[in-house]
């Protein structure tokens, strides 16, 4: 059976990872044929927000507890995490990606990634497994493949730009489908950066994941 590693962010849209997203890319591996592990980074989220006004929080969460209520306690510290035991790579969304993965929300084209995420994403990289990044998350691959490594975040024209400017190659992309980099073994979709329901982040979803286990 294959086996996708998954990077989460923290558990909810606005300070980790998009549970929808997650949970419906675990789903679609399994349907695909294909097994799951989540790891995550073992670090303070950027802050906590509350989910029905929207505003910080006055109180510390720790990434990798907060996404272990996604994986349901199967998960691991990213640190941990090679590409040798894994046949591919997916990262869902959700602002974590860019608060806690990387500080793209605060700095933009100049952010960092995370050196332990960075280190495992480039391990697939370089092994030319695939990955596949929904949502926000495409913003950190041009720093993972490179110059010229294709992506997309929708239609969202300040990130494309960002994703540009790191030296990325965006494409636009609807809903309901997928961008392929064939030569880098590399998929992203819109997702929730389109998706007005469940339902439409679901139908690039599900095609992603297919391909994604297809190549691995």
């Amino acid at each position: 059976m294959k086996k996708v590693a998954v990077i989460l962010s923290g558990s909810g849209v606005f300070d980790g990872s998009e549970i929808h997203e997650a949970v419906l890319a675990l789903y679609a591996i399994e349907q695909a044929g294909a097994s799951w592990h989540c790891f995550a980074p073992n670090v303070d989220q950027h802050h906590v927000i509350n989910h029905i006004t929207g505003e910080p929080m006055n109180e510390t969460r720790n990434v990798l507890i907060e996404a272990s209520r996604i994986a349901r306690g199967q998960i691991q510290d990213v640190a941990e995490l090679s590409a040798r035991d894994f046949d591919a790579l997916l990262l869902p969304g959700g602002f974590g990606a860019a608060k806690n993965l990387s500080d793209f929300a605060i700095k933009g084209a100049s952010c960092q990634i995370h050196p332990e995420v960075k280190r495992a994403c480039q391990e697939f990289a370089r092994a030319q497994k695939p990955a596949a990044y929904l949502c926000i998350a495409p913003v950190l691959i041009p720093q993972i493949y490179g110059k010229g490594a294709k992506g997309t975040i929708g239609h969202e024209k300040e990130v494309a730009s960002a994703f540009r400017a790191m030296g990325g190659d965006h494409i636009d992309c609807p809903v309901d489908e997928f961008v392929l980099d064939q030569e880098r073994c590399l998929l992203s979709t819109p997702a929730y950066m389109l998706a007005g329901s469940i339902s439409e982040a679901a139908s690039g979803i599900n095609k992603l994941v297919q391909q994604l286990v297809k190549m691995a």
